[in-house]
Parts: structure tokens; sequence; C-alpha cells
């Protein structure tokens, strides 16, 4: 069935008022700062990723000087905001504008989308918020408002249902000026059709809503269900001397958090382990000598959730007398003095326990 899509813009645009969302990435045709207000928000929430977005703006006012910004500083900045293959992706993106574009974007969608870290989404927002190219955008407020309207059951998490809504997107822009559109849909999935608490009494688009009609409106958008939830158990190893220097690591590629530095590492597959049991696992790190630590204590447990994976951290806080001996550091580990942590991008477990631990003394 076809859908009164005209009816749809109409009443889309009438409702529209850039005031109602107000946003400093809004209203603004730089493609530096559309491109990066929307990689920090891909799946974190408009309230946190706005002072990041400040914060990088006034660190890099331009992608050049993004570009030429160190690794570790860039994470640093990042730190908190979690999915950090999006931060280095960002740096990757900054540095291919640099040094193949001259320093400007593509101004097309699909040059955009040649982009590192930049998908379907992220390259039709640039894409017609910078460059006015006519194309919608989709995003998870769009999946909603769309399947919505059109009573469309349709699962939206399958590579044919997003080209299936792809195509509704598109009719459902027809030849309305795209920049305009794509904020109005967006805005209204944000503020009226919400996922839990859709404002339909007041919805000016409720006469031809067909999920309204039907009373399926909390049942739309379909989605498949979800991929099973992982459980990890990470025992941190908090391993200091006399001179309140640490050890650290940097986490290896293809896991999570990689490139984030943290104390050692035991994985184990229970979070209910002794430092001797520890030490005899076959995870503890090869060349850390367990004889010459003191065991001071152990924290309680953290855990930390993420989209496929629930962690679970405990903190075992050790001693031993000079980390620059003979001995020390273990290869690939780093010496730190506490002072100088705010160099290094944490993982968000880590910074929780130390926030925990800051008011005590040496821990």
């Amino acid at each position: 069935m076809e859908h009164d899509w005209q009816a749809f813009r109409e009443g889309l645009l009438a409702w529209y008022r850039p005031d109602r969302r107000p946003m400093p990435w809004k209203e603004n045709t730089d493609p530096y700062r559309i491109w990066l207000s929307e990689i920090i928000l891909q799946q974190t929430r408009v309230e946190q990723g706005w002072p990041y977005f400040e914060r990088f703006v006034a660190a890099y006012p331009t992608v050049g000087e993004l570009a030429a910004a160190p690794d570790d500083a860039v994470m640093k900045l990042w730190e908190g905001l979690g999915y950090y293959s999006r931060a280095r992706n960002l740096l990757r993106a900054a540095r291919t504008v640099t040094a193949e574009h001259d320093g400007r974007f593509p101004d097309t969608y699909a040059g955009l989308l040649a982009l590192p870290g930049i998908g379907p989404y992220t390259a039709a927002a640039i894409a017609s918020f910078a460059f006015d190219r006519q194309v919608a955008v989709l995003d998870g407020n769009v999946f909603r408002v769309l399947a919505r309207y059109a009573g469309d059951a349709t699962p939206t998490t399958t590579g044919p249902g997003r080209k299936h809504f792809q195509q509704l997107a598109e009719r459902a822009l027809g030849d309305t000026p795209a920049a305009r559109f794509n904020q109005a849909i967006m805005d209204f999935g944000a503020l009226v059709c919400t996922p839990k608490l859709a404002d339909c009494a007041h919805c000016p688009l409720a006469t031809s809503c067909r999920a309204l009609a039907e009373e399926k409106v909390y049942a739309l958008p379909l989605k498949k269900r979800k991929t099973a939830v992982r459980t990890r158990y990470f025992h941190y190893l908090v391993i200091k001397d006399e001179q309140e220097r640490y050890l650290l690591e940097q986490r290896p590629a293809g896991d999570i958090w990689q490139s984030l530095y943290q104390f050692p590492l035991v994985e184990a597959e229970r979070i209910d382990l002794s430092l001797p049991r520890l030490t005899a696992h076959p995870n503890w790190p090869a060349d850390l000598a367990p004889d010459p630590l003191r065991h001071m204590r152990r924290s309680g447990v953290y855990r930390h959730q993420l989209s496929h994976q629930t962690i679970g951290a405990v903190f075992h806080v050790l001693s031993v007398g000079d980390l620059t001996a003979p001995a020390y550091p273990p290869s690939g580990m780093l010496v730190v003095p506490r002072a100088e942590f705010e160099r290094y991008a944490l993982p968000r477990i880590i910074t929780r326990f130390l926030e925990d631990t800051s008011l005590t003394l040496g821990f």
C-alpha cells in the first residue's frame, strides 16, 4: 500500500522549528563540525556528546589541526565516550582529508562514504547539511517515524530491511530540500515520536499514522533478536612502588578498548580468584615476577556494560620496592608516576576505580 508522503512532508515541515532542539552544530554548514558532531553522537546521547564536541572544537578548530594531533592526545580527549574505534577512525578520516583531499571534505555522498568511519547515515548527514545534496538520512529516529507512520513491520536490523527503509525515506523526502527535511524528521523522532512515550495526542501526523490506527505504536519499529551478551572477568594488577609509580600497559588490537592504557591484566574464567590463584593462572603476565609483590588490598567488583559484553573487574593493589630495578618494568609495560595518568587514555572502568580511590592516600 502506498502512503500519503506529501501529507507526511507537509505535516512534518509545518511542525519543524530549529529552536525546538538547539545544538551547537545545527544550522551550520561547516562540514568539519558537522562530521565531528555526527561521529561523536554515534551511539552517544546528545547531552553526553555535546561537551565533548565543544572540547574537540576548542582543541582542534580545523580538520588539519586534528589530523596533526598525537594519537594519545586524541584518545585522552575521547576518554569516557566509549566505542573507541570511533576515535581511531576520526583520526584516520582527518588525515585522509588532509593528505588526499587538500584539507577539504568530499562534497558528494559517495566521496564522503569512502572516508574511514563514515557510514551511510553520516555521509547523508554531511552531504545534505554541508553541501545541500538531495539525500535522505536514516538513523534510529527516522526508522521509528517511518515504520510507525507506514505501519511497516519490516525488521530494521537487516541489510534488506535497511535498504527498504532507505527507499521509504527517499519517497518521504521527495523534492523537499534535504537539509531541512532531514533535521525535521530527526527532531520529530527525538521529541514527539519517541521510543517509549510517543506524544500521539499532539502529533501533527496522527490522522494518517497507521501504527496509531492499528494500536501498534510501541510494537514498531521491529528489530530482530539481539546478539547474546558475553560475560568476561578482568583482574587488574595495580602495582605501585615507593615513589608512587605504577605499571601500565597498552591494550592490543582486535579487542575492546584497543590502544587504551590499563593496569596489567589477568583475564580469567571467574571473578572470585585469590592472588595466589592468579599468579598461577596461564594469563599471568609472562615477565612479571610475583615474588617481590606485596598484596595490599582487593577492590570490590566493578561492572561495565558494552553492547555485546558484560565486564566484571576487580583491582588487586600490590606494592613493590622499585619499579625501575633490573627486573622491572616487564617487557611492553611502562612505569608511570600517578601524577602523569592524565596523559593516558584509560577505559572508563579504570577511571571509575581511580575516582573511587582518589581520596585514599596512596590508594
